[in-house]
């Protein structure tokens, strides 16, 4: 795709806010059919809908999961880059019950890691109703069952249930910074979601917004493609070498949790990150007070695995910039007042929750950033029926672990409830 032709594509995906409003309003005259779901309801088919429904499925338990997309695990396969690969070893990433094919790679692409999902999928029979986008969830206390609004593409379903799975996970929806003089620049501003490879950026100025590993890998792919990206670095971040010692560096790190504490390990992987990548605070990197690993675990921050670009960064082929004051019809102006003209800007700004937006209840979630107020292991149980999946900021091997509990807990009020006694609630409905 031309520079140009790239340019009005984005363009036109700016309305798009006007669209869902629209949508939103056609939504009221459409008709509403009530569906009475057995077992769970799982709102998500990503990997953590799947993990949950297939452990329910083991156990005997049928459960409904609705995605508003047309495919499984949407994010990775409409909104991620074409280079992407697992940053963690494979072993970390698989769900319950079926590893990962013994020929794929240690670390699977993209596609690899798509197939994997839909094998799992087929595997275990898990039909997800796509298309069907919730817009409201709630517990009704007189009848004693969740009541969940979809709206499909044809008419609006209310699905009654005793038990809602929340897997929709924590990057539901792209998070974009509200920077002064966005509406006035002249060139395509793209969030990574919408972004595939640097191909249509050759020989392009772009300013890449973000140093997490998004934003790292995407430079990688511009640079790799001819384009002069710079990146924008607002805050410290930690940055730690894929592989050391002959090992991934997230299972060494595993492994010496075991034995040592959160604070030596730390200090072990610093010493090694300083020896093997040098100073990265030379390049404008700086490291946060607190170690990689504590860093995580208080505040969900990822470390950022370099596969590459801090070479690149030595090399001069990546500009690193400070943080942006505002931007112009083809400029951008720096917090330290240096200007520079650009030609695009990728946002590599992350993703948020939506349960705020949807779920009717003020305890278990926040409604401030739509995770669970409770932190892990203690994030995956609400009441009266409610769990959550996928929001540990632990990724995969978080969830798979959620999987599990939630599959057995459903599993024993599956057992304990008389069948009769829900004929009864059930008759109660308005």
């Amino acid at each position: 795709m031309e520079f140009l032709d790239y340019l009005q594509e984005v363009g036109g995906k700016r309305g798009h806010d006007q669209h869902d409003h629209f949508d939103s309003i056609k939504m009221t005259t459409k008709s509403v059919k009530r569906v009475w779901v057995p077992g769970p309801v799982i709102i998500g088919a990503g990997p953590s809908g799947l993990a949950v429904a297939a452990c329910l499925k083991e156990k005997g338990v049928p459960s409904l999961i609705l995605e508003r997309s047309n495919c499984i695990a949407s994010l990775w396969q409409l909104k991620t880059y074409n280079r992407l690969r697992l940053h963690l070893p494979k072993q970390y990433c698989e769900l319950p019950l079926i590893p990962f094919p013994s020929n794929y790679p240690t670390y699977p692409s993209k596609q690899q890691f798509v197939s994997y999902l839909e094998g799992y999928a087929r595997h275990f029979g898990l039909e997800p109703a796509f298309g069907e986008t919730v817009v409201s969830a709630e517990f009704d206390t007189a009848c004693g069952f969740w009541r969940v609004k979809s709206e499909g593409l044809k008419e609006v379903r209310e699905y009654v249930c005793r038990w809602l799975i929340v897997a929709t996970g924590e990057n539901a929806e792209e998070l974009v910074p509200n920077i002064e003089g966005m509406e006035g620049f002249s060139g395509p501003i793209v969030h990574t979601s919408c972004y595939k490879s640097g191909e249509c950026f050759k020989e392009k100025k772009v300013l890449v917004v973000g140093c997490g590993n998004s934003g790292m890998e995407v430079c990688l792919d511009l640079c790799n493609h001819q384009a002069k990206p710079s990146l924008v670095v607002r805050d410290s971040v930690h940055v730690l070498p894929q592989e050391m010692l002959g090992g991934s560096t997230f299972g060494i790190s595993m492994c010496l949790l075991k034995w040592f504490p959160i604070k030596l390990v730390d200090q072990f992987l610093l010493i090694m990150s300083s020896l093997m990548l040098g100073d990265t605070a030379q390049l404008g990197l700086t490291r946060p007070e607190l170690g990689p690993l504590q860093l995580k675990n208080s505040y969900g921050k990822t470390p950022v695995l370099d596969i590459g670009t801090l070479a690149r960064i030595r090399a001069g082929d990546i500009k690193v910039c400070p943080g942006i004051k505002r931007l112009t019809h083809h400029q951008v102006e720096f917090l330290d007042g240096r200007k520079e003209n650009i030609d695009a800007i990728i946002l590599a700004t992350g993703y948020k929750s939506n349960v705020p937006t949807w779920l009717k209840e003020t305890s278990f979630f926040s409604k401030k950033d739509g995770f669970p107020q409770k932190p892990f292991p203690c994030s995956w149980k609400g009441e009266n029926g409610l769990y959550a999946i996928g929001f540990t900021k632990r990724g995969i091997l978080g969830a798979s672990m959620e999987a599990r509990w939630i599959a057995d807990d459903i599993k024993k009020q599956w057992n304990s409830t008389p069948k009769s006694s829900i004929v009864h609630r059930c008759s109660r409905i308005p």
